[in-house]
């Protein structure tokens, strides 16, 4: 195996002069449209969940119909470039766990497709899934033998 190498680091004041001249991030404005984002799309999912409710569905299949559309319309704005633009504007607020998951299979296999449909696309949309997986089952172990101890 090769050496590890030290990645240079900027002098102090040059550092210093980045620093200074950094333009400061809107945090607050920032927080403000990701909240009014990610409200608006859970207002719109409730909202379309209380419709088909009201059509005669039970609260089950109208919660499920309603989580395949997100996750599809999701994955049909990943493709048009319209998903993009609008994480761009409200942030966080649309990386709520269905829409931003649906969001990173599609981007993945987007990404991907010059290499084929089966080999690029489909091999390479579940890269973040493994993770999510993996980190999921560890986490859910960790939890368990927490309550274990705990009596719980």
């Amino acid at each position: 195996m090769g050496k590890k190498t030290k990645k240079p680091q900027a002098p102090a004041w040059y550092q210093d002069i980045v620093d200074r001249n950094m333009p400061r991030r809107p945090l607050l404005r920032n927080c403000l449209w990701a909240f009014i984002g990610g409200g608006a799309l859970c207002a719109l999912a409730e909202a379309a969940s209380q419709i088909l409710q009201q059509q005669g569905l039970d609260k089950e299949s109208a919660q499920s119909v309603v989580l395949i559309s997100v996750i599809a319309l999701t994955a049909l704005f990943t493709g048009l470039g319209l998903y993009d633009k609008a994480g761009q504007f409200f942030g966080a607020g649309l990386a709520v766990p269905i829409s931003g998951f649906a969001n990173s299979v599609a981007a993945a296999m987007l990404e991907h497709k010059s290499e084929g449909f089966v080999l690029g696309s489909g091999c390479n949309s579940f890269k973040l899934a493994g993770a999510v997986v993996v980190f999921g089952i560890a986490s859910a172990f960790v939890v368990a033998v927490v309550m274990l101890i705990c009596g719980g």
